[in-house]
């Protein structure tokens, strides 16, 4: 059974699904209006330690770099195009390879050139991140943004995380106006 989340709610995913080592991180959106440019949307995961910052500049998975140096976090690959129902991007995650320093995984979509294209996500609809058990398919978690973010060209959808012995998700539903650079700039990464 689906627990839909409301932002800022967090959900056990170690007691949803005792015994959980596979995940897939489903996030997707549409394009509200546009004005004649296309709209790329893409998904990203920061695998973080302790302190809140990347662990390495390997450690943002995106579509230039599609795992993890331990290969626990891999990404499904760019969708320029957004067309179609359910996940537009994907990132599996294998709990049993992330390494002992990674906290917390953050997933993120971006709006790419959106300065250039003047695109935001006040322009974008049923954007959402869903959590997959991947043994058996079942959905455990779902969170759909609902807030009109007319200035962000950047969001952060949620964080998986370790709590003790169990591993957590919770809904975040935060904005930033810089793309990925300003996403990179809070989680610890140097920007050119």
């Amino acid at each position: 059974m689906t627990i839909s989340l409301t932002k800022g709610a967090n959900i056990s995913l170690s007691k949803q699904a005792p015994g959980l080592t596979k995940l897939l991180v489903g996030m997707g959106w549409d394009a509200r209006c546009t004005d004649g440019n296309a709209f790329d949307l893409d998904a990203s995961a920061f695998v973080l330690g302790e302190d809140g910052k990347v662990l390495s500049d390997r450690h943002l998975v995106f579509y230039s770099n599609l795992e993890s140096p331990c290969a626990s976090v891999v990404h499904s690959g760019d969708n320029t195009t957004g067309a179609g129902d359910g996940d537009d991007e994907a990132i599996r995650i294998l709990l049993s390879k992330l390494s002992a320093e990674a906290k917390k995984v953050v997933f993120t979509v971006t709006i790419h050139e959106a300065l250039e294209r003047k695109q935001n996500f006040g322009q974008v609809s049923g954007a959402f991140i869903r959590i997959v058990n991947e043994d058996g398919g079942a959905e455990l978690t779902r969170y759909d943004l609902s807030e009109d973010y007319s200035t962000e060209t950047a969001m952060i959808l949620g964080e998986l995380y370790r709590n003790a012995e169990e591993w957590k998700f919770r809904a975040i539903g935060s904005g930033f106006k810089e793309g990925l650079a300003s996403l990179c700039r809070s989680m610890g990464l140097a920007v050119a």
